[in-house]
């Protein structure tokens, strides 16, 4: 069963709250807009609303998550196993919608009890206001959650030390 899994393509939606230091007064990138500090009760800070697509191809010419270690046990769900991600964002489901970005890191089947990863990735963006910077997210995916939270623990480029948190929505498997 979990080779069906890893064999599968799936888009997930993900979305996060940033708050970024730098600000050149123009939000208006598709895939990201600013947030009015006040409606959360906040001070000074900046904040910024991310929400792009996240396609992990795990199969076919152009995969773009590549098994590295593979299990030595007969888990059914794949515990042990480590894959390194070169994942396009886009601003739409479709993988060929405007790119914005990669997810690049790996993710480790973490679970014994259910198909649970451990991320580590880095969202590095391409487009737009935040061309070249980085958001560091690492943490638990329960992959059959409809709604998953990972912390984000770190970026560069629109702040060195964001605060937020990543919000991820399963929207297709096929």
């Amino acid at each position: 069963m979990v080779r069906v899994l890893l064999i599968l393509f799936f888009i997930l939606s993900s979305s996060g709250i940033v708050r970024c230091a730098r600000d050149d007064g123009n939000d208006d990138h598709g895939f990201v807009r600013s947030l009015d500090p006040k409606l959360l009760n906040l001070k000074k800070e900046k904040l910024s609303h991310f929400r792009l697509y996240w396609h992990d191809i795990m199969s076919g010419n152009n995969a773009t998550s590549i098994s590295v270690v593979r299990s030595s046990n007969t888990s059914m769900t794949g515990f042990g196993t480590i894959n390194v991600i070169d994942d396009p964002l886009t601003l739409g489901p479709e993988l060929s919608s405007k790119a914005v970005g990669r997810a690049q890191g790996f993710y480790t089947l973490s679970s014994q009890e259910e198909i649970g990863l451990l991320m580590s990735m880095n969202f590095a963006f391409t487009q737009g206001k935040y061309n070249g910077s980085t958001i560091t997210i690492l943490g638990r995916n329960a992959v059959f959650n409809k709604m998953r939270e990972m912390p984000v623990i770190g970026g560069a480029g629109c702040s060195g030390s964001p605060e937020a948190t990543f919000r991820q929505e399963l929207i297709h498997l096929t």
